[in-house]
């Protein structure tokens, strides 16, 4: 029979949200299980956010549960994506410490001894692992994350720092200060920079994948990129007002130059320059739109109120 009895805290626990990671469950549940069992003993859970994987990821995942007593299985409805996977995990821990983790095994979880003794070392409250090369990834890949973290750190006042991902270790301050952050289009990096609170990187060599493929293909890097962006900055509008007014001016110097030649009585020829400035007006018009857009749609969805992500399920050995 379910206990309605609150669940008793802990020294440490992991979130790893997954989608369709069926063949890389049973390592990652091994080496995470190894990783927690020698830092925290006995005082240890294991959150496996199921992010609505069309696999048999959730079949592996129960399967796991009955090597690994401190799995836990946060099964979320429908897909939300990897930055709500993981706040819906974040939501379920009860350690005192919180790692977060990839499915993937790039971020090599044995690394979790020393990051717990940095954190003990510093007095920090988040230890973020930065990397100081990306093994098995394409140059693209590598040439497109730099360019991201630069672009980002620029646009934004969140500091973020270059080469991290979500790869680190929280204090259960700041796991409680991003449990109260509302927004719906979560960029939980740039979250953690935002809060101010002592961080320290901890730089590794990030590993190939273990299985599967990518989940962050150039569409949803893109869109990931615009939510970190319009997320923390308001740049993107300043420099849409900017570029109007810039060219606000150069229209007023051109109705000038028409006006003069008006009264001169000249003859105003160039059909072509003519359609180019139209063009190119148009198009500058349309593109501060868009960016106005996006912010108001944000707005948008922000004033709706809805829930994060549903969660169907939570199973946990000692709270059925």
């Amino acid at each position: 029979m379910p206990s309605n009895a609150p669940l008793s805290p802990l020294a440490l626990s992991v979130v790893i949200p997954c989608f369709n990671e069926e063949a890389v469950l049973p390592e990652l549940c091994r080496r995470v299980n190894e990783a927690c069992a020698k830092e925290a003993k006995g005082s240890f859970e294991i959150i496996l956010v199921n992010d609505g994987s069309s696999d048999g990821s959730l079949a592996v995942m129960k399967g796991m549960m009955t090597l690994y007593p401190a799995l836990v299985i946060a099964n979320l409805a429908r897909n939300h994506g990897h930055q709500l996977a993981l706040t819906a995990g974040l939501a379920q821990t009860r350690g005192a410490r919180v790692l977060i983790l990839d499915a993937d095994l790039q971020d090599p979880p044995e690394l979790l001894d020393g990051m717990m003794r940095l954190m003990d070392e510093s007095r920090a409250d988040v230890v973020f692992g930065q990397r100081l090369c990306r093994h098995g990834e394409s140059l693209f890949k590598r040439a497109s994350a730099s360019l991201f973290y630069r672009l980002v750190g620029k646009l934004t006042e969140a500091q973020i720092p270059a080469d991290t991902g979500d790869f680190r270790l929280l204090s259960r301050r700041a796991v409680d200060l991003l449990n109260a952050m509302p927004e719906q289009s979560r960029f939980l990096r740039g979250m953690v920079g935002w809060m101010g609170l002592p961080q320290v990187p901890f730089p590794y060599e990030r590993q190939p994948r273990l299985a599967g493929t990518t989940k962050y293909p150039l569409p949803k890097m893109l869109r990931f990129a615009l939510d970190a962006i319009t997320s923390f900055s308001i740049v993107p509008m300043r420099l849409a007002s900017y570029t109007g007014a810039l060219f606000g001016v150069i229209g007023l110097g051109l109705l000038i130059y028409v006006f003069r030649a008006w009264l001169l009585g000249e003859t105003v020829q160039g059909w072509t320059s003519l359609m180019v400035v139209v063009l190119v007006i148009g198009s500058v018009q349309l593109l501060c739109l868009g960016v106005f857009g996006e912010y108001l749609g944000r707005l948008y969805m922000e004033s709706k109120r809805r829930p994060l992500y549903i969660i169907e399920s939570v199973l946990r050995r000692d709270n059925p």
